[in-house]
């Protein structure tokens, strides 16, 4: 490991994380890690451990690190969003050129509903978002 470890480390979880606070500077030269919070994202909570109390500049990384994250879980959510474009592609050429008539009666019912309940939705909220930009009154 290099000398230039990190002060915090932070192991990512369901909704958050744990926060460990990285030593190194002990008689033993060994690496430490002293857990002292635990983040929760979604409810944008952190949480002391025990009964630590956080100093101003723990907050400070946990909060810049929760900024980040909720970054780049957001440009995760659109990069699946845009596979799943790819896929949904790739599924059109393969009922086009290549299924079986038995494989297109097994998915085929399964697709169409899924893909009706998605165009069913993204019309109503692109519909929404006009009504929003023309200044109509929310119904």
């Amino acid at each position: 490991m290099g000398a230039d470890l990190p002060d915090y480390y932070f192991r990512v979880r369901d909704n958050g994380a744990l926060v460990f606070r990285v030593d190194t500077a002990n008689r033993q030269r060994r690496i430490e890690m002293d857990q002292i919070a635990v983040v929760n994202l979604k409810k944008g909570e952190i949480k002391p451990h025990g009964d630590r109390a956080l100093s101003p500049e723990d907050l400070a990384e946990i909060e810049a690190w929760m900024a980040e994250r909720a970054e780049i879980l957001a440009q995760r959510d659109i990069d699946d969003i845009f596979r799943a474009v790819d896929y949904m592609n790739a599924t059109t050429q393969w009922a086009q050129s290549t299924a079986a008539d038995e494989q297109l009666e097994a998915v085929t019912d399964t697709l169409l509903l899924a893909m009706h309940d998605l165009r069913t939705v993204l019309v109503r909220k692109k519909a929404e978002r006009m009504l929003k930009e023309r200044g109509a009154p929310d119904e």
